[in-house]
């Protein structure tokens, strides 16, 4: 039997429906993960973390291939300077490997932001915490797990 992914194991925990989606192979892209789904690249959503500080993190949210607007983010966190976390620290911070982070299961609580575009899709996928492995499940189930999140607009206009 296959091990379940830990992102899997809490929402069975909290009684949140999903599916965990197991790659075949490794998954080289964005759009490759989307198609094996069976969905577009909108659908997958990316956790990605930032750094504001010592010891200090923060988690956005964003869909498909959409860049973080630097400017965006650092007027909502109110500081001159963040860069995004490197793979030890996204490791500490989250738990997670990168290319399995998810804001679900978290060992202590991050800031989380969700940029709204993740919203247009009733279905979302995003990482399990296990590489080439991934968790399809309602956006508005994600919502409810996360409880209070801040939804806004942190996508660069491209």
């Amino acid at each position: 039997m296959s091990e379940i992914p830990p992102v899997s194991q809490k929402l069975t925990e909290l009684g949140i429906p999903h599916r965990v989606f197991r790659h075949t192979g490794q998954v080289a892209s964005l759009e490759q993960a989307a198609s094996e789904r069976g969905q577009v690249p909108g659908q997958v959503v990316r956790s990605i973390v930032f750094r504001l500080g010592e010891g200090r993190f923060a988690m956005v949210l964003m869909a498909g291939a959409a860049q973080v607007s630097w400017p965006a983010l650092r007027a909502h966190f109110g500081q001159s300077r963040l860069t995004m976390a490197d793979a030890d620290e996204v490791v500490r911070a989250t738990g997670y490997r990168v290319g399995t982070v998810s804001p679900i299961g978290l060992p202590n609580p991050l800031p989380v932001l969700i940029d709204a575009s993740v919203l247009v899709h009733e279905e979302i996928s995003m990482g399990s915490g296990m590489s080439n492995t991934g968790i399809i499940l309602k956006r508005d189930d994600l919502l409810r797990t996360l409880g209070d999140v801040e939804i806004g607009h942190f996508a660069s206009e491209t």
